[in-house]
């Protein structure tokens, strides 16, 4: 089975041994795009025996200071997560999320974020993903290790690739990347403050988060994001000229 563009993401990993062991389940089921952000130990003696036998994957993860680095260049980003639901997201059933993320891969990389050992992903980080992948469990015992994480999804991925090809709807237009995405939230945001449109919450932050989980479930492509950014310079200009002398 050929290679796929999908990113494994590591975010804060604090324990090189789940490194290690990320690498190996990656190689498992066929995944060589390891990506890890600001781990704490790397690279380390534990996480090259954890590999056992995946040095090659171990060897070229590349190592980045943030998320929004991590994910240059994707299109569909998933963030694991251990909610049932969430008012804001799209939650998945991993089986689901993954049968998405290999559709997806066909037209751009995909990125699968996964959160620190101890505290998971933080609502920044989830502010990057389109839906929340969940792996269910046992309610009595619901915590995963995230190479125990890694290996359920990479497993699913690995099924689903090997789905014939007449099974997937692939996409005409790949999703905006999140590089481009965060330049349309920055040009909303000084819309927004242009025409005094303001969040009237006590933190003064949530008005802007809404609107870009809004847009994150939207799932744009690069069309789309481009026509947004261009009705907002619109009213840009016509806020000018209405000002003028």
């Amino acid at each position: 089975m050929n290679p796929v563009p999908i990113r494994i993401v590591l975010v804060d990993t604090s324990h090189p041994g789940n490194v290690g062991a990320t690498a190996r389940a990656m190689k498992n089921m066929g995944l060589d795009q390891l990506v890890l952000v600001r781990p704490k130990l790397f690279p380390h003696a534990e996480a090259i025996a954890r590999a056992s036998g995946a040095d090659d994957v171990l060897a070229a993860a590349r190592v980045v200071p943030g998320v929004p680095e991590a994910l240059a260049g994707c299109g569909f980003v998933l963030a694991t997560t251990s909610r049932e639901r969430d008012q804001y997201f799209r939650v998945l059933d991993v089986r689901e999320a993954a049968r998405r993320a290999v559709v997806a891969a066909a037209t751009a990389p995909v990125g699968i974020l996964f959160g620190a050992e101890r505290t998971g992903l933080t609502n920044e980080d989830l502010q990057h993903a389109h839906a929340l992948l969940r792996i269910p469990t046992s309610a009595v015992y619901a915590s995963l290790n995230v190479a125990m994480a890694v290996q359920l999804v990479a497993y699913e991925l690995w099924r689903e690739r090997a789905r014939p090809a007449a099974d997937l709807t692939v996409r005409e237009q790949p999703l905006a990347p999140p590089e481009e995405m965060a330049r349309l939230y920055e040009h909303l945001q000084s819309v927004l403050e242009e025409i005094d449109f303001r969040d009237r919450t006590q933190s003064g932050t949530n008005l802007m988060n809404r609107f870009q989980r809004l847009l994150q479930r939207a799932e744009l492509d690069v069309n789309e994001a481009n026509i947004l950014r261009g009705f907002l310079t619109s009213v840009q200009k016509k806020r000018r000229r209405a000002g003028e002398p």
